[in-house]
């Protein structure tokens, strides 16, 4: 494998990796019902937003088990499995905990900030999966061999996958109604800029040359008409 497969802190060499991809939804799988477990088998102060942030993560575990096992196309290797099911245990229950109201003694009633913080969910899931869908679909026409793909929601933003992780998991913060929630997106975002965008940049620019700089040239990186 040479050196430039492995950017960004993954391997991009592509490879079915059903293994490692079939150990990774499995842990997902044990922490979306232990969320569940959690939501409806237990007393809280928030019941009803325990239950909602559960269904969250139903969500987020039939958007991975698409992407990886249809969409994603390059190596997992097991330690990124287990880091990443470690990464999702902390937000998925950190998230339910914080929202069911472990850290308060009131439920908070649902209003016009738990429809913005759903429709963010919406949005993001749309963005990123939405986004590698058309990808996927193009990358399939015997003229796309080769080649760089640029249109749909990607004419936004280079990287409009990660962006739409950034407004998701912004919506989910939002919807457990603690700020201390918010600490996971911005996380996210701060690895998506110095460290996961740069090392893939440099990646594309070395496949596809010329094609990838130009695009580059002229599209946001990350957030569609500002960065």
């Amino acid at each position: 494998m040479s050196s430039t497969e492995t950017t960004g802190g993954v391997d991009r060499a592509h490879d079915r990796s059903f293994t490692p991809k079939l150990i990774f939804a499995t842990l997902h799988a044990s922490i979306v019902g232990f969320c569940l477990w959690l939501a409806f088998a237990l007393e809280w102060t928030d019941p009803a937003r325990a239950k909602l942030l559960a269904a969250c993560a139903v969500l987020y575990f039939l958007r991975q088990l698409i992407t990886l096992f249809i969409l994603l196309k390059r190596k997992v290797d097991l330690s990124e499995s287990l880091g990443l099911s470690a990464f999702m245990a902390v937000f998925e229950i950190g998230f339910l905990l914080v929202g069911a109201g472990i850290l308060r003694d009131k439920a908070v009633p649902f209003g016009g900030t738990d429809m913005l913080a759903l429709g963010l969910i919406a949005f993001g899931s749309y963005l990123n999966t939405g986004s590698e869908l058309q990808r996927m679909i193009w990358k399939k026409r015997p003229e796309s061999k080769g080649r760089c793909y640029t249109g749909g929601l990607f004419k936004h933003s280079m990287h409009i996958n990660y962006f739409g992780d950034m407004v998701l998991f912004t919506g989910w913060a939002l919807l457990t109604t603690s700020w201390l929630a918010f600490v996971i997106p911005l996380f996210m975002t701060v690895g998506f800029v110095f460290f996961h965008i740069p090392g893939l940049d440099a990646y594309l620019s070395q496949r596809y040359g010329a094609e990838f700089d130009t695009y580059a040239a002229k599209t946001a990186k990350l957030i569609p008409f500002v960065y």
